[in-house]
């Protein structure tokens, strides 16, 4: 149980689920915010998030940049992916509620990538700098879009559209499949560096030694 518990939470952080509930959620905005240029800017954060963490990766991988001393090899994506979508996700839909209401959606927001960062630190998936690292970024791209965003108007959502909008990603949580993404990225890093194996922890910690 516990460990199905901690995969469940990590999930929250996984391409699968986020990528397309990005898609979704850049049109949710288009919809429902008054600001015709808040679709861009949202696209601008997640996709900045995304590329951040990707380059990170691929210079470690491809090229053994990171820090062995802070055993850092990239930042964590399913943290920052998290902390950038879950804020702006439950700011978007309490767009009904009252300030305080707002103010608690958007808590739990904040609240949902720390249990990720968490959940990736239990499974020894990511070490603490790298957890740490991927909160900042995440963190400070929702921020500033949800900063950009304080004079606009967001219309509320109707229970059917609540439904509408929840449908793809409570889809996606049920089924729980996994992205692919590390697999791609390790198979690019070493397309880019002409290496044979990708650079690992365990060759990143030596270098401590």
């Amino acid at each position: 149980m516990y460990w199905r518990t901690l995969h469940f939470l990590t999930y929250f952080g996984d391409s699968m689920l986020l990528i397309p509930t990005a898609i979704v959620m850049a049109g949710l905005i288009i919809w429902k915010n008054s600001d015709r240029r808040a679709a861009w800017y949202w696209a601008l954060a997640f996709c900045t998030a995304g590329a951040v963490v990707s380059f990170s990766k691929v210079a470690f991988m491809g090229f053994g940049i990171g820090s062995a001393t802070f055993n850092f090899t990239g930042f964590s994506g399913h943290t920052a992916m998290s902390a950038t979508l879950w804020p702006v996700m439950l700011w978007l839909l309490s767009g009904r509620l009252q300030e305080r209401g707002r103010l608690f959606a958007v808590g739990v927001g904040y609240a949902i990538p720390i249990m990720v960062g968490a959940s990736r630190l239990m499974l020894n998936y990511h070490s603490a700098s790298e957890v740490i690292a991927g909160l900042i970024l995440g963190l400070t791209l929702s921020t500033a879009f949800l900063v950009s965003q304080r004079r606009s108007q967001v219309q509320g959502f109707s229970a059917v559209q609540l439904c509408i909008a929840l449908l793809l990603p409570l889809l996606l949580l049920s089924h729980g499949r996994l992205a692919t993404t590390q697999w791609f990225l390790q198979r690019l890093s070493v397309q880019i560096a002409g290496i044979e194996h990708p650079w690992t922890r365990a060759d990143l910690l030596k270098l401590r030694q």
